[in-house]
């Protein structure tokens, strides 16, 4: 009778980087870590997110025992919402994670209102969490750009499966303790079966530079600016944040944040104390808008070029509030994400049009440092733990294929190595790992129409269900509307009459009238786009088909 083992069926965060998901099982049970989501790439202009395919983990909800929380970063957990309601059959779904990264996911399924989906379980470092009859769970500190970020010990009868989360080795974190080296030490005395690590920095040589480097940075370019000061950073940054509100409370500036999820991450952190601002320092946007140029300092969210973000609508000249000045400075403490690239480099264009000084890693390189470990801390991670095999994780294929070679050079044979697929089902015994086949996995489209208003559509569902495409032509330089819109149907025929696209076509047409000066930042114009047409097509026909806007640019 062959002996049972372990496999690991990766749903998401390989080949690309986002919505980062892993299933662990043996024995009849199930451990899911992480559930995240990704942004849309270029040509997926009109999808708000992605999440994970886990249609795998509903076919077998009886399995599953937990979801565990590496951190509270949107591309770990901001899956949670759309995707815990599919498995509510086995409701409440016990979820581990940080102080910080429970808050996060609370808040977000209120807004959902799915909170009664989840039976929320706030970890503490170094204790241990039995899950079934045979996973036992322990959290391990590392450094990360979020405090309560953990990596995840999974104690089996073959071994521990360590499972990094996001992480570096830095000694002079800002929030949070360093990564916790002597537990992860005694964890590899002990046996470590797998590691699974991040691997999405691999190419850059040497350490991941202490964010204490971008505290200086920040005091110094934000000392250097004469009008306003925008930020922007990912909303969950919580390092950051805090770095902005001291730097700026240093030159006496005022702090205002707008961005709905900035907001609401800022509050979080707030309340369990990872934030403690001066008093006094954090005001209103409508009083910030009042002072003086030179003594505000607004932290927005949108550094992905997020079309919806406040960053976009300020780039457009649309944001109710926050105008952009001749002489005002906007700080990018962030880099794109791959695939975001090109959007983030048309917002940053934007900005520069309508006079702003533009500040980003490529012209200030410590102006945002990695949260990811580089070559020289992947290889000491995995000269810590000693596993018996390695998989890489939350990268690209490049980043995968390049972090072997790293193992390998470390030591580590090439059967040792396992680069995954989406949906691969690895199986490991004592000794062994092999493949063993595949899950259903992908990506499903989110599209979110409103509050609670959300629809998860699957890629090959798509042209059955039908489409709606908004064509248009835009001046690169101007940003103004050369030709169009023409909005038609796709694969609808019959069901929305041809009057309907023809009134919201009008619609979409009166509103790129009333566009500022400067035009459009690219994301916004496709997000507000998106907007005008799905309101005008659900009020006349009733019906909620995706709608592409499809921009060109000469």
């Amino acid at each position: 009778m062959a002996r049972p083992r372990i496999r690991v069926i990766p749903l998401g965060g390989i080949g690309e980087v986002g919505k980062n998901c892993t299933v662990y099982e043996y024995r009849g049970d199930m451990i899911m870590v992480d559930l995240g989501t990704k942004f849309p790439e270029e040509e997926m202009r009109g999808v708000d997110l992605i999440v994970p395919d886990i249609s795998y983990v509903v076919q077998n909800i009886d399995r599953l025992r937990a979801i565990l929380l590496t951190h509270g970063h949107e591309d770990h957990i901001g899956g949670l919402p759309y995707l815990l309601p599919l498995l509510k059959s086995r409701a409440p779904i016990p979820i581990y994670g940080s102080a910080l990264a429970i808050a996060y996911v609370r808040a977000k399924l209120d807004e959902a209102g799915v909170t009664n989906l989840a039976q929320f379980q706030i970890i503490e470092p170094r204790q241990q969490y039995r899950l079934g009859k045979h996973f036992t769970a322990e959290f391990i500190p590392v450094t990360h750009s979020i405090p309560g970020s953990f990596a995840i010990g999974l104690k089996t009868v073959l071994g521990w499966l360590v499972h990094t989360g996001d992480y570096k080795f830095d000694p002079t974190p800002p929030l949070g303790p360093p990564t916790d080296e002597a537990r992860l030490r005694e964890i590899g005395d002990e046996g470590v079966l797998l590691l699974l690590s991040d691997a999405v920095r691999v190419e850059r040589p040497g350490h991941t530079p202490s964010e204490a480097v971008v505290s200086e940075t920040l005091y110094r370019t934000i000392g250097a600016a004469k009008g306003r000061v925008v930020l922007t950073s990912f909303a969950s940054n919580i390092t950051r944040i805090d770095q902005a509100i001291r730097a700026g409370y240093r030159h006496g500036r005022r702090v205002a944040i707008s961005g709905r999820s900035m907001e609401q991450s800022t509050r979080i952190a707030m309340e369990l104390g990872y934030l403690t601002p001066p008093d006094g320092v954090i005001v209103p946007v409508d009083v910030a808008t009042k002072l003086p140029r030179d003594q505000v300092l607004f932290l927005t969210t949108g550094s992905q070029g997020e079309a919806s973000a406040a960053l976009a609508r300020i780039a457009s000249g649309e944001h109710p509030a926050i105008r952009i000045q001749k002489g005002d400075t906007v700080i990018f403490s962030a880099t794109p994400v791959p695939g975001n690239e090109e959007t983030v480099s048309q917002t940053i264009d934007q900005l520069f049009r309508r006079g702003a000084d533009v500040i980003y890693s490529a012209i200030e390189p410590t102006i945002h440092v990695s949260g990811h470990a580089s070559r020289e801390e992947l290889k000491f991670m995995l000269r810590l733990i000693r596993p018996r095999f390695v998989i890489p994780i939350h990268g690209e294929y490049r980043h995968l294929s390049l972090y072997r070679d790293l193992a390998m050079d470390v030591g580590y044979g090439e059967q040792q190595v396992l680069i995954p697929d989406l949906g691969c089902e690895i199986s490991l015994g004592r000794d062994s790992a092999r493949r063993e086949g595949t899950v259903e996995s992908g990506a499903v489209l989110v599209d979110i129409l409103g509050n609670r208003n959300v629809i998860l559509r699957q890629r090959s569902e798509i042209a059955k269900a039908g489409v709606i495409i908004a064509t248009m032509i835009v001046d690169r330089e101007s940003g103004n509307l050369i030709a169009g819109p023409d909005v038609s149907a796709q694969g609808l025929d019959g069901q929305i009459e041809p009057w309907v696209l023809e009134r919201a076509e009008e619609e979409l047409k009166k509103f790129l009238e009333k566009r500022q000066k400067g035009g459009f930042s690219y994301g916004y114009l496709v997000s507000r786009t998106k907007n005008v047409l799905s309101r005008q097509i659900y009020r006349h026909a009733k019906m909620r088909p995706m709608i592409m806007p499809v921009i060109s640019e000469l």
